[in-house]
């Protein structure tokens, strides 16, 4: 791969990190039906930015997996790890951030019986929504490990990147078995804000790849 496409790569992860960070910074704090149907606007934004991030980051990650195919077992896993990830929290954004506000501003004004089903349903929707961000979250760790592993493997990258990779798998997997919870939106968060570093460390590496680079 020639080096302006691991820059293109590189600049694809910013962009897909930025718009993360962004997401995380508008991100309101949802609660009853009257808390939903006063952030519609908010929510609605903010969840798509995080849907919009999701192309740039599989582009860019598919550019960091190249750099490192040799190590092709692992560095393949990472990318379909990453992948699923993505794929998990662009439906999990787009249910919680698009289709529940939608679905909650078709009840606002009605009467009390109501909006006790339609409680319940929503209910139903954060779990089901709860369910595809675990699955990002596992994909992603798994992923950085992988992506470690095959920098250790390789030497294409620097390999404080890889050790920076391995920790962050592990701290991750520390705190998950310690019954921490990544779901509430401050601790889920700071996971978001812990992976964008990697992420964007990884970007400038791709960035820094000379035109001599394969």
């Amino acid at each position: 791969m020639p080096a302006q496409h691991y820059k293109a790569s590189g600049i694809s992860l910013i962009i897909g990190s930025l718009l993360m960070v962004v997401t995380m910074i508008l991100h309101p704090s949802g609660g009853s039906i009257e808390q939903i149907l006063r952030i519609i606007n908010l929510a609605i934004i903010s969840h798509s930015l995080a849907i919009l991030s999701t192309p740039f980051l599989l582009l860019g990650f598919w550019g960091l997996t190249n750099k490192l195919k040799e190590s092709y077992f692992f560095a393949m896993s990472a990318f379909m790890a990453m992948a699923t990830g993505l794929i998990a929290v662009m439906i999990a954004a787009a249910v919680n951030g698009i289709a529940l506000p939608l679905y909650a501003q078709h009840y606002a004004g009605a009467p009390e019986k109501t909006l006790e089903i339609v409680r319940h349903i929503m209910a139903y929707g954060t779990v089901f929504n709860h369910a595809f961000d675990y699955i990002f979250i596992g994909a992603t760790c798994l992923a950085v490990l992988f992506w470690s592993i095959s920098i250790l493997d390789t030497k294409a990258l620097p390999q404080w990147l890889a050790y920076l990779g391995i920790i962050y798998f592990l701290v991750c997997g520390v705190m998950f078995f310690m019954g921490f919870s990544f779901l509430y939106l401050h601790s889920f968060t700071v996971y978001i804000f812990g992976s964008v570093v990697w992420i964007l460390l990884a970007a400038f590496s791709l960035l820094k790849m000379k035109s001599n680079s394969v």
